[in-house]
């Protein structure tokens, strides 16, 4: 489990956030003002910060050139809507690690904080389901510990059945996970992309919806 500290007076923001990143693994402590988030980084360890700038009280910035000088170098990425270049460069000369205007992809934010992590040396947790082990930081897929699908569409569609694990995922969340807009796409190379997950699987069953989509109990 990566946990997060973070700083967004945006509630309804953070909340799409949250539910997002929550489906990655990842444990939220969420403060909406400078002064909480010192409280809380002080109190607690977290795996990283992510820390808007314009926030009641000590902004985003002054609250990361604190805990900087007191030793704490927990990685960090600010998100916010500042674009100019002072603001830019005055994050990182107080201790960012990186930087994201809103809006922004949450698969990229979310292979961003797999990068930094990485780099920083923390340990990343993979997701074992049964035989299967995926790998985040490389997108790697393992079968009793031999990688069997590196990236590709085969990873998304197991990413995005584990994303709503329990629920019944649509013909139309496939398309949209795994072609792009401009790019053709037909119900039987859906049925391709299922098929070959389903291979990997020995104790959990693809249950085709009809007309809807499909559902695996993870």
């Amino acid at each position: 489990m990566i946990k997060v500290l973070l700083l967004e007076d945006d509630l309804l923001f953070s909340e799409t956030l949250i539910d997002s990143l929550e489906d990655y693994n990842f444990s939220f402590t969420h403060v909406a003002d400078g002064e909480q988030f010192l409280i809380k980084a002080y109190e607690e360890h977290f795996d990283i910060f992510l820390l808007d700038i314009n926030v009641p009280l000590l902004n985003g910035i002054e609250s990361l050139s604190q805990i900087r000088a007191h030793g704490n170098s927990t990685p960090t990425i600010f998100l916010t809507s500042y674009q100019d270049k002072e603001t830019l460069k005055n994050c990182f000369q107080n201790g960012c690690d990186d930087y994201m205007t809103k809006p922004f992809d949450i698969d990229e934010l979310y292979l961003r904080i797999m990068s930094i992590l990485k780099r920083s040396g923390k340990a990343i947790d993979a997701l074992v389901f049964d035989n299967l082990t995926f790998n985040p930081l490389n997108q790697t897929i393992l079968q009793n510990n031999t990688a069997v699908v590196h990236g590709g569409k085969v990873v998304e569609l197991f990413k995005l059945f584990f994303e709503n694990r329990g629920k019944i995922v649509s013909k139309d969340m496939i398309c949209d996970r795994l072609w792009n807009f401009d790019e053709e796409f037909s119900e039987g190379s859906i049925r391709v992309y299922v098929t070959r997950l389903q291979k990997l699987f020995e104790n959990k069953k693809i249950h085709n919806i009809k007309n809807i989509g499909y559902k695996i109990d993870f």
